[in-house]
């Protein structure tokens, strides 16, 4: 739902830090959801934008358009969480593939927040009664850890930790292509996709500075690399969309080129395809899996550092791959 705020400075709030000015003048949300808009680009102060310390001035004209999720019921619902470790404050979990984070439009039960509250009643939030404890997400089908919190103390430092990204997370993936090199960095401005607005991609329009490291573990031949990624940002979707872009797109990945076989063709040799059509019977989502997660424990005060291993289809994948690799010769795949 989107909704509009516009206000004319008053000299009472000359002054005033343009951040503290928004909530004060009951724009409706938190501040460290103002912040954020702010620094997208969603406020304007004169028609230009400006930043969260700004100092308004007495008839400056504020104004912001943002999205508004609707609030919807949590509902509790009684199913297995897969449980890494817990204490008094932190879950860390080992999120299944298929499994939505928290309640959305089109997922209101059968998410992970609704196992969480009927298990644990209530949990610490910001201002979305809809992620009750979260301080971060994994898409619907990529699968592997992250870290609830359970205390206010929890919340409040892994949020700050994700944000300055001194929390790190190690992701696993299965590419298509031949990746050449040991390791690179990926940096490109992500946003919102100008046509298909439940996509990101790599934009200079209404984006975000991000950037994802990788390097290669496995190479088999012109078919697929695996690759181990960290994270310099945390954008939604971000290293889906870093690899469709630099044209290795993540096996199987439906939304971000990995299931269409034009653009697969495009990367790997065509002579290949019964091949590409066995790997993508075994993947039917993207083979992207969360395998080491470390941060700052809000309690005991020391790093702690998490690793799961990676899921039966994705070994399954793996397996395939080793063995094609093994016993094959003479169809593009290197020994």
């Amino acid at each position: 739902m989107e909704r509009t705020f516009e206000r004319t400075v008053s000299e009472k709030m000359e002054g005033t830090r343009l951040d503290v000015y928004l909530v004060a003048s009951g724009i409706g949300t938190s501040r460290s959801r103002v912040l954020k808009m702010i620094k997208e680009g969603e406020v304007l102060v004169n028609g230009q934008k400006s930043k969260p310390g700004y100092k308004v001035r007495a008839n400056d004209h504020i104004y912001a358009k943002f999205n508004v999720q609707e609030k919807l019921p949590v509902i509790a619902e009684d199913f297995p969480i897969p449980i890494v470790y817990e204490d008094d404050d932190i879950i860390v979990i080992n999120k299944p593939k298929g499994m939505v984070v928290h309640p959305a439009k089109g997922n209101v039960t059968g998410t992970l927040v609704n196992a969480l509250v009927a298990k644990y009643g209530e949990l610490p939030k910001i201002d979305d009664k809809t992620r009750p404890g979260i301080v971060h997400r994994i898409d619907k089908d990529t699968t592997g850890l992250m870290v609830v919190a359970k205390s206010e103390r929890a919340l409040r430092s892994l949020g700050r930790q994700m944000e300055e990204k001194s929390a790190k997370r190690v992701y696993w993936a299965v590419v298509w292509g031949k990746i050449v090199g040991p390791e690179g960095t990926i940096e490109a401005p992500i946003g919102r996709h100008t046509v298909d607005r439940k996509r990101m991609a790599v934009t200079f329009f209404h984006s975000r500075n991000a950037i994802t490291h990788y390097r290669v573990l496995e190479n088999f031949g012109n078919l697929a690399t695996l690759l181990e990624l960290s994270l310099g940002t945390g954008r939604t979707h971000q290293i889906r969309v870093h690899m469709e872009y630099i044209e290795h797109p993540i096996v199987g990945d439906e939304v971000y080129s990995g299931r269409e076989v034009r653009k697969i063709f495009r990367i790997v040799p065509s002579e290949l395809s019964v091949y590409v059509g066995e790997m993508l019977e075994i993947m039917d989502r993207q083979a992207l899996h969360a395998k080491k997660l470390s941060f700052y424990h809000p309690g005991k005060g020391i790093m702690v550092e998490f690793e799961v291993p990676i899921p039966e289809d994705f070994n399954k994948l793996l397996e395939y791959l080793r063995n094609l690799k093994l016993h094959i010769e003479n169809i593009g795949i290197d020994h």
